[in-house]
C-alpha cells in the first residue's frame, strides 16, 4: 500500500493508519530527515525478523537502531547518562545522528538477544515524529540498501513499491529523500567518538 504525505499537511488519519499498520505487525518504508528507511514496532520479532530479512540478514545478528520521539523516551533503553552526555544530547536532537549508547537492562528482553549496545535515532522529520507520538513506542529501523544501487532506487518512492511493494505492508511517500545516511556517534564510553560521518552536523 502506497500512501502520500505532505510535510505541510500531515492528517492526524494518516498517523493512526500507519500507527494501525504497525500495532498489526506491520513492515513499513518511511521518510527521514536522512534517508528512507524500513521500520516495524519494537519488540514485534516477526516484524523484526521480516525486516532482517529485507536487508538479507538474520536479525539476532543485524545492528538495528531504535527510533524515539524524545531523549525522555529512549531513557528506558539505554544506561543512565551523565550530565555532560545528556546536554550534548539536547543540543544535537532531533536530528540527523544515530547516538551508540549502552543499552539497558530492557533491550536483551525485548529483542531476545545478548546485545549490550543499542543506536537511538530521534529525527528532525514531522512524520516520523508523530508516527512514534502516536504509537507511543519506539521502532526498530534500518535504511533502505543503498550499496550497488542507482541513487533513485533510495531516494524516489516511486521505484519502492517496484522493489519492496510484495515485501513490506505500506510504503510511506514525503517525496524525494536524502542520498546520505546519518552521522554515527558513539558514546559507549561515556565519550563523543564519531564513528561514521554522515548528514547529522554537531553543533
Amino acid at each position: 500500500m502506497l500512501l502520500k504525505i505532505h510535510s505541510q499537511g500531515i492528517e492526524q488519519k494518516q498517523i493512526k493508519e500507519i500507527c494501525d499498520c504497525l500495532n498489526k505487525g506491520g513492515v513499513i518504508i518511511y521518510p527521514t530527515d536522512t534517508v528512507y528507511a524500513f521500520a516495524c514496532k519494537l519488540g514485534n520479532m516477526k516484524a523484526s525478523e521480516r525486516l532482517a530479512a529485507l536487508k538479507g540478514k538474520k536479525f539476532e545478528k543485524s545492528d538495528f537502531s531504535i527510533v524515539c520521539h524524545s531523549i525522555s523516551q529512549s531513557s528506558e533503553f539505554v544506561k543512565p547518562l551523565p550530565n555532560n552526555l545528556f546536554k550534548f544530547l539536547k543540543e544535537n536532537t532531533p536530528g540527523a545522528f544515530t547516538f551508540v549508547f549502552q543499552a539497558s537492562n530492557k533491550i536483551p528482553k525485548i529483542l531476545q538477544t545478548n546485545k549490550r549496545t543499542i543506536g537511538i535515532r530521534i529525527p528532525d522529520n514531522d512524520i516520523v515524529l508523530k508516527i512514534v507520538e502516536e504509537l507511543d513506542y519506539p521502532l526498530i529501523t534500518s535504511s533502505l540498501p543503498t550499496q550497488d544501487l542507482e541513487v533513485e532506487c533510495y531516494t524516489n518512492p516511486e521505484y519502492f513499491d517496484d522493489l519492496y511493494g510484495n515485501k513490506v505492508d505500506m510504503i510511506i511517500d514525503n517525496g524525494m529523500g536524502s542520498e546520505n545516511t546519518s552521522t554515527v556517534i558513539d558514546l559507549t564510553s561515556g565519550e563523543i567518538e564519531i564513528l561514521r560521518e554522515g548528514l547529522g552536523i554537531l553543533k
